[in-house]
């Protein structure tokens, strides 16, 4: 080889990072990730560090910068308790299938297998977390090793783990190009499309079906008016998985809504009583218990074949891309006469919104989380982007907060790791400095993550934080409520939030009542329009929101049975069946009407 300048291995790999448009690292200093903190300082003019205050911050924040943006994240963590402590984060990259870049310190090589302190084998930690998990051998491979590991984070989405001894990051080695193909991730791949005869099998089964539904997920994308037209055509009412909220149009009137848990009701009823699901770019997590409520046909069309029947024996299976498919079902099909199922489902759907938006405007002076959430609406922009953590506030958003095909918003879905919401609001600031970000979390989310508020104050991030504190764990009280035992270890120690938070240099405030809450928000507005961070730390009640998950739908002898879980407040001192009226009118609810009502308005057979 000619005679070449020379660099640390550490630099030679974040120029490998850099060739793939990398622009921040997120991670804390130890000793045995030094020579990887030196090269971000040689290199800090092309990428950037970001000091985090806890390595599963880190890690989060790489995952949620790949959630938002499709490209890869990239957290490190040093020997021993700082690679420990990525795991969160990058369980969650895994469960979430998206790409991410651990690099992970270890001691120099020359006392490695010693016992040396903090040293440890690295490699069988990773071994489940990861899609590629390797300890550098020389210095000369590291950026190899890296430039490796990044292929297989994309290519297989998931997370790349890269264990590095700390000497081989000083070393000099030849400063060339070492990254390959990074060209290739700013193109979209290929995509499997339907064949003809699919699509008419499909056409088939929607045809002698009395009762189909469209369960949507995330990947539709883009496809969300052509699913709408789909839907008007073959007069098929659409139910949405949690991650694909947003992506087809809310104000559309066969769109149901969620299903299971975090729920609309509507969505929960029609689909017990379904006999064709189609699956559509879905990966529904819970589907071994909501699916197994009653037989049915199953169609599921998904661009991996690894999720064909992943969680339920369909009866037809279409490797295919979602919207492709959707557009070819568009073509080859004719517009079908008014089905008395969807109008059904469309009337159930219409009385559901009224119930959610009564929960809004309510002017209550104990607060609930629908107030909360009409005032997030209201001062959003159309563009906004929200970090949403682990908690009751999933359902919240689920059935409050305003998504559309503009807004962006992030969760830890499959993982469902508490303390996600502070990360992913840091990740997406730092994405887009220009768009509106905020924070929404429980008092026991935030107060796991929340050392990290100081670092939205560090890089001067106008995020807008907002905790709902009610002081229990609302979200595990609720299925607490519904097993047969008592209530127990769910009581939370109040905390002043805003007053930690002011000491952590952010503008803060505490909302008590309904009152407050109008002109709180508007503070928090100014306070980021003026460049700084905003906690709004709103005190609410612990009034569980009407658990659907309660109904019991059956169909008997032609008409649709719906009844209240015989398990609901079993053994809370209140031994009682609930009927339905009841059950509603706990929830403010009267006025929802059962799903045999609409059934009935419209002749639905069953």
């Amino acid at each position: 080889m000619k005679d070449v300048n020379k660099v640390p291995a550490a630099v030679a790999m974040l120029k490998v990072l850099e060739a793939y448009g990398v622009k921040d690292v997120y991670g804390y200093p130890g000793g045995s990730i030094n020579s990887t903190l030196h090269a971000l300082d040689v290199e800090k003019e092309n990428i950037n560090y970001v000091q985090i205050r806890h390595e599963q911050v880190g890690a989060l924040a790489a995952a949620a910068h790949a959630k938002l943006t499709g490209h890869i994240g990239v957290a490190f963590g040093s020997a021993g308790p700082g690679a420990v402590n990525l795991l969160n984060g990058l369980y969650d990259a895994k469960e979430d299938k998206v790409p991410v870049l651990a690099l992970v310190g270890q001691v120099p090589h020359t006392n490695m297998n010693y016992d040396y302190f903090q040293e440890f084998p690295e490699v069988p930690m990773f071994e489940d977390v990861s899609v590629y998990d390797r300890v550098v051998m020389s210095p000369e491979s590291l950026p190899h090793v890296v430039d490796q590991a990044i292929h297989a984070a994309y290519a297989h989405k998931g997370v790349a783990v890269v264990v590095i001894p700390n000497d081989f990051g000083f070393a000099e080695i030849p400063d060339v190009r070492y990254d390959s193909a990074s060209a290739t991730y700013e193109k979209p791949a290929p995509q499997p499309v339907a064949t003809d005869d699919e699509v008419a099998q499909f056409l088939a089964m929607v045809k002698e079906a009395k009762r189909p539904v469209i369960h949507v997920g995330r990947g539709i994308k883009a496809g969300g008016d052509q699913l709408i037209e789909l839907s008007k055509r073959l007069q098929i009412p659409l139910i949405m998985d949690g991650l694909a909220q947003g992506y087809v149009n809310e104000a559309y009137e066969g769109n149901l809504g969620t299903a299971n848990r975090a729920a609309s009701k509507p969505a929960d009823e029609i689909l017990a009583t379904a006999d064709l699901v189609i699956a559509i770019g879905g990966d529904f997590a819970f589907a071994h218990s909501v699916y197994a409520s009653h037989e049915f046909k199953y169609i599921q069309v998904d661009n991996q074949t690894v999720q064909l029947g992943r969680h339920h024996v369909p009866d037809l299976a279409i490797w295919s891309d979602a919207t492709q498919f959707v557009e070819k079902a568009i073509a080859q099909s004719e517009a079908v006469p008014a089905r008395p199922f969807f109008k059904a489902a469309v009337a159930n759907m219409q009385n559901w919104k009224a119930y959610i938006q009564k929960m809004m405007d309510s002017d209550a002076d104990s607060l609930s989380p629908a107030q909360v959430y009409k005032q997030i609406n209201r001062i959003s922009e159309p563009d906004a982007v929200y970090s949403v953590d682990v908690g009751d506030n999933i359902i919240s958003t689920f059935r409050y907060l305003n998504l559309t095909d503009r807004t962006k918003w992030v969760i830890s879905a499959l993982f469902a790791t508490m303390g996600s919401g502070v990360p992913g609001a840091i990740a997406a600031k730092l994405d887009e400095p220009d768009k509106q970000v905020f924070n929404i979390a429980g008092d026991g989310a935030l107060s796991m993550v929340m050392q990290d508020l100081v670092t939205e104050v560090k890089y001067q991030l106008p995020i807008i934080n907002i905790v709902t504190q009610n002081g229990d764990l609302s979200f595990i009280k609720g299925e607490q409520e519904d097993l047969a035992m008592p209530y127990f270890g769910l009581d939370l120690q109040p905390q002043d939030f805003a007053m930690i938070a002011k000491g952590m240099g952010l503008d803060a405030v505490r909302v008590t009542n309904y009152v407050e809450l109008p002109a709180a928000f508007d503070q928090a507005v100014a306070a980021v329009k003026a460049g700084r961070p905003f906690l709004l730390d709103v005190m609410i009640n612990d009034h569980r929101a009407l658990p659907v998950e309660d109904l019991v739908v059956k169909i008997q002898d032609g008409k649709v049975v719906e009844t209240v879980s015989p398990n609901f407040r079993k053994d809370k001192g209140d031994q009682q069946q609930y009927s339905l009226a009841d059950f509603f009118a706990i929830y403010d609810g009267e006025d929802l009407q059962p799903l045999q009502h609409y059934f009935d308005e419209y002749q639905v057979e069953l």
